[in-house]
């Protein structure tokens, strides 16, 4: 199986040097060349420099930033897939664009997999990440062996699109747990305790979650070096707010998390880490 690989952020170069590792990475692209021409050369694979150097791939996979990326991407690529080809798509996308990259694909005998993920950079690095994603299940059994590079969980939760709306879920939760910890964290600050002594504590009862685990001490020490960007959350929020619009229910804490996110990264904060959000909580 020869796979290519688009998008070498902090999440998806380790996620390709886990397909290469895996013996199937073939050829690595990316916006910015440099990026995509210095891994080529590290992994001994090819570099792209257009939709045409992935023509001879069984898979490709997309790790970009926006909805526009995805769709651009995937419009060249079915211009040069082979028939039986399999997009998978790990970026947080609207669940309309994942349908709308699914059926461009179809029209070219092209498979597609909307498969976002949760576990940070943490999980790409240790190959732990957890995919959510939809489509058809014949389709999600051909690119397992792709997955399972960087997976330790992969969930088929439903038809095309299914990936995307768990990762909004997803994005719920993550939102309310940095609310919580931040604002605890503050308040811990504020009476005088000590992180050391905190921090433990906290985790060995309730309390206890990944980003307090990942994120706590950091944040108490003022290093807010991206994880996860202040500006991906305030994008993937804006389209979690798009999906829940017409839904009826009542979501103060993502509203709470948008407001913030939006003040971070006005105030030229987009690119710390999420855990900066305690900095607007100690007011």
């Amino acid at each position: 199986m020869k796979v290519g690989f688009m998008g070498l952020g902090a999440m998806g170069a380790p996620m390709a040097r886990h397909l290469h590792d895996a013996g199937l990475l073939a050829v690595v692209g990316n916006r910015t060349q440099s990026k995509a021409d210095t891994l080529a050369a590290e992994l001994k694979v090819r570099a792209a420099r257009s939709a045409d150097n992935f023509a001879d791939c069984d898979v490709v996979v997309l790790c970009v930033s926006l909805d526009a990326d995805v769709l651009e991407n995937a419009a060249a690529l079915a211009q040069v897939l082979k028939n039986g080809a399999v997009v998978v798509d790990h970026s947080t996308v609207s669940v309309q664009t994942a349908r709308r990259v699914a059926t461009t694909l179809a029209e070219q005998g092209i498979g597609f997999i909307d498969a976002p993920v949760s576990g940070g950079v943490e999980g790409a690095r240790n190959g732990k990440l957890s995919v959510m994603a939809g489509g058809e299940a014949s389709t999600l059994e051909q690119v397992r062996p792709v997955l399972e590079a960087y997976a330790a969980r992969i969930s088929h939760m439903g038809d095309t699109g299914a990936g995307q709306a768990t990762k909004a879920v997803n994005q719920v939760l993550v939102a309310g747990i940095n609310e919580a910890v931040c604002e605890g964290l503050a308040l811990g600050e504020k009476l005088g305790l000590d992180p050391e002594r905190l921090l433990p504590t906290l985790m060995a009862g309730a309390a206890s979650n990944w980003f307090l685990d990942k994120r706590g001490a950091t944040m108490l020490r003022g290093e807010f070096t991206p994880g996860f960007k202040n500006a991906h959350m305030l994008k993937d929020l804006r389209i979690v707010q798009a999906v829940t619009r017409d839904s009826g229910l009542r979501l103060p804490v993502l509203e709470q998390a948008l407001a913030d996110y939006a003040e971070l990264v006005e105030k030229g904060r987009g690119d710390a880490d999420t855990s900066a959000l305690i900095t607007l909580k100690r007011g």
